[in-house]
């Protein structure tokens, strides 16, 4: 097992097998983003008179919710960095709640458009929106599991708990960076 601190390419945080998963759930990700582009660019005013049904406050919140989270996440690992573990603790709880607000909110949304008939098969760009973030909540979803696993795990100078909680910090901040896409392309551009 590999030590906390390395710093080689091949022992980068979180270890190697994290980061594969994080590049392909990236390219997943991105090769939808740029279909949904590609489909704005032939239907655009279908689009914008989409888009325009979007809350832009909730997705904005979101946003502001779950970058929250992820400092709390890099704070966590900031403190069991320093062999401080129940501030890792309570970091982590911070990132937690804040991912279940993110969930809340993102439900509130969803009842708004499913309560005035945006759903799945509605248009090609609600398509997209519920495709999009549905799968975005999953991971959200895998993402708190994770992360409750490792408060109900966490250890004072265990360098492995470490190592684990780099790893759960690197697949939230993919569900920060994969918000951070889908946001402006849902909620601003079309």
């Amino acid at each position: 097992m590999k030590t906390a601190g390395k710093n080689a390419i091949f022992y980068p945080p979180g270890g190697i097998l994290i980061w594969i998963l994080i590049f392909l759930e990236l390219i997943t990700f991105g090769i939808a983003l740029l279909a949904m582009v590609y489909e704005g660019g032939q239907d655009p005013v279908s689009f914008h008179q989409s888009r325009l049904l979007l809350n832009p406050t909730l997705g904005t919140l979101n946003t502001l919710i779950l970058l929250s989270s992820g400092y709390f996440m890099a704070l966590s690992v900031g403190a069991l960095k320093k062999d401080n573990a129940q501030l890792a603790k309570r970091h982590l709880v911070y990132a937690m709640l804040l991912g279940f607000a993110f969930l809340g909110v993102k439900g509130f949304e969803y009842y708004q458009k499913i309560g005035d008939g945006l759903v799945l098969g509605y248009n090609t760009f609600f398509d997209y929106y519920w495709l999009l973030t549905l799968f975005h909540v999953i991971h959200v979803i895998v993402g708190l599991v994770i992360l409750g696993f490792q408060w109900f795990g966490m250890r004072a100078n265990h360098p492995e708990r470490l190592d684990d909680l780099e790893a759960s910090a690197a697949f939230w901040h993919m569900c920060d960076l994969i918000w951070l896409l889908l946001f402006p392309l849902l909620y601003l551009f079309f």
